[in-house]
C-alpha cells in the first residue's frame, strides 16, 4: 500500500509537531531542516510525542519508521501530497523558501505555511502556481491540539482550501476557515491581547508569572476548554443571555482596565519573566513539562469527548475513523 506523503520543511517545535501528527495518521513523512543536529532533535521530539498519540489512537500504517530526514529541500518536496512550511517567523525567509518549494513541489501538492501572523497573499507572491499556497496555522502541541487556521490568499484556489480542510479533518483536526485574511489571523490576535496585558502586569510589579497563570488555569482556562469567550459571556447574562450581559457589564468597557500596547521589553522585565517561569518549572526540564502537558491534554479531551463538546467532539469523531 502506498502511503500519502507529507513534506515537513523546518523541524523546530511546530514542524516536529506536524511530523508526529502526520506519522500517527499513517503518512510517510519526509523532513528537511538545515539546522545543526536537526535530524536528532526531530527524532527525539517525535518519540516524546508518540505515547500521547498512542493514547488518542493511531491510524492503520502509523509508525515512527515512516519518518525520513532528507538531505535537500528538493528531495523532501519532490513527491509530496502536502507540504508544511514551518520556518522561523521572518517574512523574507518564508517568502524565499516558499518560492523554492514551489519550484520543486508537484503541481497538485498543497503548500501550507504555519505562519502565525503573515497574510497568505504576501507569502504566495513569488511562488509558481500560487493557487496552491495557503496559511495552515496550527497550535502547539500540533500533534494534540486540533485547531488549524486555514487562510487563503488573493491567488489561492477555492479547491485548495477545500482539499486542505478535508486533509486536516482526516488528521483529527478542526480546520477553521478564516474567510478574510488579516495579520495574526484569529486566535493569535486574541492571544496577543492577553499576552500584552500579562507583560504589563509583570512589568508594573502587580503580579508574578505564576500568579497570572493561576488566574487563568483555575478559572477562565477551564471554561475555554469547551466554550469560547462569546458563549461564556452569553451565559454570564443569565436567562436573557448576551443582551443583558452587555447592558450590565458594557459600561466597564469604558474603564481603563487594560493596556493593549505592549510594554518595552527591558532587561528588568525580561529577568522577571525568566525568573518567574523558572520558579514555576521547579527544576523540571522542558521535555518533562511537555509530557505533563500532553498527559493532561489527553485526559481533558477524553473527558470532553463524553459530552461531545469542543476538542472532545473532534477526538470522538476522529476515533470513529480508526
Amino acid at each position: 500500500m502506498t502511503l500519502p506523503t507529507a513534506a515537513i520543511i523546518g523541524t523546530g517545535v511546530i514542524g516536529a509537531g506536524w511530523a508526529a501528527r502526520y506519522l500517527a495518521n499513517g503518512y510517510r513523512v519526509k523532513a528537511w531542516d538545515p539546522g545543526e543536529n536537526a535530524r536528532e532533535k526531530l527524532e527525539r521530539s517525535v518519540r516524546n510525542a508518540w505515547p500521547s498519540l498512542e493514547k488518542l489512537g493511531l491510524k492503520d500504517g502509523a509508525s515512527i519508521d515512516n519518518l525520513e530526514f532528507c538531505n535537500t529541500l528538493v528531495d523532501a518536496c519532490e513527491d509530496a501530497d502536502i507540504i508544511q512550511e514551518s520556518a522561523p517567523e521572518v517574512v523574507e525567509l518564508k517568502c524565499s523558501l516558499l518560492a523554492q518549494i514551489g519550484e520543486c513541489a508537484p503541481t497538485d501538492a498543497i503548500i501550507g505555511s504555519s505562519t502565525s501572523g503573515f497574510k497568505p497573499s504576501l507569502l504566495q507572491e513569488n511562488v509558481p502556481l500560487p493557487e496552491r499556497v495557503i496559511v495552515t496555522h496550527p497550535f502547539n502541541p500540533v500533534y494534540l491540539l486540533p485547531l488549524v487556521e486555514v487562510v487563503g490568499g488573493k491567488q489561492t484556489a477555492a479547491e485548495t482550501i477545500q482539499k486542505a480542510q478535508a486533509i486536516y479533518k482526516g488528521l483529527g483536526m478542526h480546520p477553521l476557515h478564516v474567510r478574510k485574511e488579516i495579520d495574526g489571523h484569529l486566535s493569535d490576535r486574541l492571544l496577543e491581547a492577553l499576552w500584552r496585558e500579562n507583560l504589563h502586569l509583570v512589568n508594573d510589579g502587580i503580579a508574578t508569572t505564576g500568579e497570572l497563570d493561576d488566574a487563568i488555569t483555575y478559572g477562565p482556562g477551564l471554561r475555554w476548554a469547551l466554550m469560547g469567550t462569546n458563549l461564556t459571556y452569553h451565559l454570564a447574562g443569565g436567562d436573557t443571555g448576551m443582551r443583558h450581559m452587555l447592558k450590565q457589564f458594557g459600561p466597564a468597557l469604558k474603564l481603563p482596565w487594560t493596556k493593549l500596547e505592549a510594554p518595552d521589553l527591558t532587561n528588568t522585565l525580561i529577568d522577571r519573566m525568566v525568573e518567574g517561569t523558572q520558579e514555576q518549572a521547579a527544576n523540571r526540564s522542558v521535555k518533562e513539562l511537555e509530557q505533563l502537558r500532553d498527559n493532561c491534554l489527553v485526559s481533558i479531551m477524553e473527558a470532553l469527548a463524553q459530552y461531545e463538546v469542543g476538542a472532545g467532539k473532534v477526538l470522538s469523531d476522529f476515533r470513529k475513523t480508526l
